[in-house]
């Protein structure tokens, strides 16, 4: 059944609980399918019941007589109903045992978690926090990506900023409720490298079908490789026009809401761009991010994102050119 569906568009790529890339996701999917079989066994009985039952009376070709109790038929339908009931009440607690388990071997993995991994939920991105408990100040600072090693055990703490979000990243794990004033700890690992899309899923607004993110995980490695330039503050620009548009990110509104660490800007308002240019998408995975997509999101982000915090940053075009000139020197 599983290479049935796996055939079907959409059941299988970066955002299905039918191809799971963690212990934790295999679980969920070994007791999706059990449920799965049992309630499509049981409906199609009941289905076959009723049919045999229509043209059983359809090939008598006649009204039904008066009704009256046999009491040989009386037994036999009391038998048939008590143990339908029976067997009911047996896949039913099947299910929920099975269930309980899940949860149980969801929640905590029997290896303790070496990388901590703060996340918030805003509308509409998501922002992710590299606790670093030697240097407090060095703290690695993304959006919209995580990165993990492959086959580390990891403890995503997160919150919310504003409403009621949920993270949910449906290869990996299940989903887990980001509380505005609370915290919630969802244990992750994942098996292989890759690229796992993930989104909220929990209702927050005008732009809630717009607010993805990507776990990327990569082998200790390479993950050893990104954590370390992305502590690096941003690179000194080497061409006029990158120079210049550092000139124009420093004096226009983009200063008062961004980080770029290395310079004055020093706002936590939107996410920090220190190492903007080294992420996939823009605005939550709204856009690829390439030349084309940045130079329209930084001119007027509301015509991809209505309703988000990203204002309009009307420019003349040499200047827009160059500002987004800087912003691909941002690796």
């Amino acid at each position: 059944m599983n290479a049935i569906l796996m055939a079907v568009p959409g059941f299988h790529g970066p955002q299905t609980p039918l191809d799971p890339a963690g212990p934790q996701a295999l679980q969920i999917e070994h007791t999706l399918f059990l449920i799965f079989w049992i309630t499509s066994i049981v409906t199609a009985i009941v289905f076959a019941v009723l049919a045999s039952g229509v043209l059983r009376q359809h090939a008598k070709g006649e009204m039904p007589p008066a009704f009256e109790v046999d009491p040989r038929t009386e037994r036999r339908a009391t038998w048939a109903v008590g143990t339908a009931i029976g067997i009911t009440v047996v896949l039913l607690f099947i299910m929920m045992i099975s269930s309980f388990i899940t949860s149980h071997r969801t929640a905590v993995l029997a290896k303790s978690a070496s990388l901590s991994i703060n996340v918030y939920g805003h509308e509409w991105w998501w922002e992710i926090e590299y606790p670093n408990e030697d240097q407090p100040n060095l703290i690695v600072r993304s959006a919209n990506e995580i990165h993990v090693p492959a086959g580390t055990v990891v403890d995503i703490h997160g919150t919310s900023r504003d409403v009621i979000h949920s993270f949910w990243a449906p290869n990996i794990h299940g989903k887990k409720d980001l509380l505005p004033g609370y915290w919630n700890d969802l244990t992750l690992e994942v098996d292989k490298p890759g690229t796992w899309r993930g989104q909220c899923a929990e209702f927050c607004g005008l732009q809630h079908a717009h607010m993805a993110f990507n776990i990327v995980a990569e082998s200790r490695e390479d993950f050893d490789r990104w954590y370390l330039g992305q502590l690096k503050p941003a690179a000194e620009p080497q061409s006029p026009q990158a120079m210049h548009g550092r000139e124009v990110f420093l004096s226009h509104p983009c200063v008062m809401c961004h980080t770029v660490r290395g310079t004055t800007a020093s706002a936590r308002v939107g996410p920090d761009l220190t190492h903007v240019a080294g992420r996939s998408t823009i605005g939550a995975g709204t856009l690829v991010n390439d030349r084309g997509n940045l130079k329209e999101w930084v001119a007027n982000a509301q015509t991809f994102k209505p309703g988000s915090r990203m204002p309009p940053n009307p420019m003349p075009a040499n200047d827009l050119s160059d500002l987004v000139a800087y912003l691909e020197t941002l690796q």
